[in-house]
């Protein structure tokens, strides 16, 4: 399959040389833009990239990247929020009053020191309930002083609003989908810098190609000026002949500044990415060690598997899908609150009552005690912001089903493209290597027509000018190709399956077709 021909490996180093068979610039090392790339900048260690390698440095060191991976770390905050609710609660309370009062009795002034304190314990269960205990105690100094001691278990159960564990439960799963939710998010970024990293390394490789191609076109040039002079010097030729092959020189290195500058480009935007470790990031120089061809192996997969692929993969369907279960339960939740508040109440308590504090706290034992119950009802008129929010809960769970839909077209739509600029890429490849063939025959009979003065410097240049586009076509339609491939794996999720890189929240699953 063609899918295994992208295995990351290490091919060596990559050697760009001359295209033409025996060319001088070949056998002088002009063309070697890899090279000269590493060494351009002296005073930086270069940096020697495989795609592989890329793709793991730009997953530890990519500043966007390590931002991302933030977010499914706070998002999972949020469970342990909405789990709280069930935690029990202690509350405690302690206070003490002076009054000081003239006397019914003398003219003297009493004073009297109170004290209260309260000790509550309260806990939530997933039926709705709440259930604790209470204790509550009063006592005071005064001669005639006395001390109260309560203790109280009391439950208190809805019976129709908030009845429900799946109703109590809503908050906490629904934090657990958002979690859920938030890695799929993190999985997306990954597969996005993940496939650029690629497509700049590819970026990178076919702008020092191109810079070979135009070196060496220059060195033809230069040699066919040259030739062309003497042609004139000896009188075989006209002077007017001389102002083609310079014209000819001066677009060669108007092109290879060009080239130069795209180099420069694609190398910045693949440092970005990568952002390797070490030293001033703009002025390293990098190489590349895997070549364009060696990921040329096997045919396509048939764009079926990709699309069962996308369908299983693509981390914006699986967020959809998980945004329509959290619609769910929204709707559970809106179509609690349409119901009336009908609360059970028990309380049941025992009191101790004594001359002083510390007795009445002995005397809760005593068989007396106190039990209450009944019932709680609350329901608006109308209710109409429970009826709003079930409404616009179910309104919005339509919304979603719908969106799902479009996007799982758009989602086998950006599939059947992708795979058919890959199909395209993978004939053109041939083809364009077939027109690089029939251009070097070209050159090479105009070239020696001219040498017989059958033809003209003009004709020769003219040659040139599409043997060095057909060079530039036949590296482009390779890069071109697996750049294609890359955005087919992007768009059907599969490509972190492909390299074995896994990110927070995976699940086990296969990869993709091929």
């Amino acid at each position: 399959m063609m899918e295994k021909g992208m295995a990351f490996k290490v091919t060596g180093v990559l050697i760009l040389t001359a295209l033409l068979a025996g060319s001088p610039a070949a056998a002088q090392g002009e063309a070697a833009p890899a090279a000269e790339s590493i060494t351009a900048n002296q005073g930086q260690e270069p940096i020697l990239l495989t795609v592989a390698g890329a793709v793991l440095e730009s997953l530890k060191n990519n500043k966007a990247w390590i931002v991302q991976t933030f977010e499914p770390q706070i998002t999972r905050t949020f469970e342990d929020e909405a789990l709280s609710v069930f935690d029990p609660v202690l509350n405690g309370e302690i206070s003490q009053s002076a009054d000081r009062a003239p006397s019914v009795l003398t003219d003297d002034y009493t004073t009297t020191d109170s004290t209260v304190a309260s000790l509550s314990l309260n806990k939530m269960l997933t039926t709705g309930a709440t259930v604790g205990l209470e204790a509550n105690a009063q006592g005071n100094d005064a001669s005639a002083g006395t001390g109260t001691t309560t203790l109280t278990a009391k439950l208190n159960q809805p019976l129709l609003r908030g009845a429900f564990p799946k109703v109590n439960l809503v908050s906490l799963q629904q934090a657990r989908l958002d979690s859920r939710i938030s890695d799929y998010e993190v999985r997306g970024f990954a597969v996005t810098l993940v496939a650029q990293v690629e497509e700049a390394y590819w970026d990178y490789s076919v702008a020092m190609r191109n810079i070979a191609i135009v070196e060496d076109s220059l060195f033809l040039s230069r040699r066919q000026l040259e030739e062309t002079l003497e042609r004139i010097r000896i009188g075989k030729l006209a002077a007017v002949e001389r102002m083609a092959a310079e014209a000819e020189v001066a677009l060669r290195q108007v092109d290879l500044i060009n080239a130069r500058s795209a180099r420069e480009s694609a190398r910045l935007a693949l440092l970005r990415l990568v952002s390797p470790s070490g030293g001033e990031l703009w002025d390293r120089a990098v190489g590349l060690s895997d070549e364009p061809e060696a990921a040329l192996q096997g045919e396509v997969a048939p764009v079926d598997d990709y699309v069962r692929t996308a369908m299983r993969l693509r981390p914006d369907l699986n967020q959809a899908r998980l945004q329509m279960e959290r619609g769910d339960l929204e709707l559970i939740k809106t179509s609690n609150g349409l119901l009336p508040k009908l609360d059970l109440f028990i309380n049941l308590g025992k009191t101790g009552y004594s001359d002083s504090f510390g007795r009445s706290m002995n005397r809760v034992e005593d068989e007396g005690f106190d039990i209450t119950a009944g019932l709680t009802v609350q329901f608006p008129f109308f209710n109409r912001a429970a009826e709003a929010d079930n409404r616009r809960a179910s309104l919005t769970r339509q919304q979603s089903e719908e969106a799902m839909g479009n996007l799982t077209q758009l989602a086998q739509v950006d599939v059947r493209k992708a795979h058919i600029e890959v199909r395209r890429l993978s004939e053109q490849i041939s083809a364009s290597a077939a027109s690089r063939r029939l251009q070097e025959e070209k050159y090479r009979a105009e070239t020696e027509k001219f040498r017989v003065g059958r033809s003209t410097s003009f004709l020769v240049s003219q040659a040139e000018r599409d043997l060095l586009q057909s060079r530039v076509a036949e590296a482009q339609a390779t890069v071109g190709y697996l750049k294609a491939l890359v955005e087919l794996y992007r768009l059907d999720g599969s490509i972190l399956d492909r390299r074995g890189i896994q990110t927070p929240g995976d699940r086990p699953g296969g990869s993709g077709s091929g």
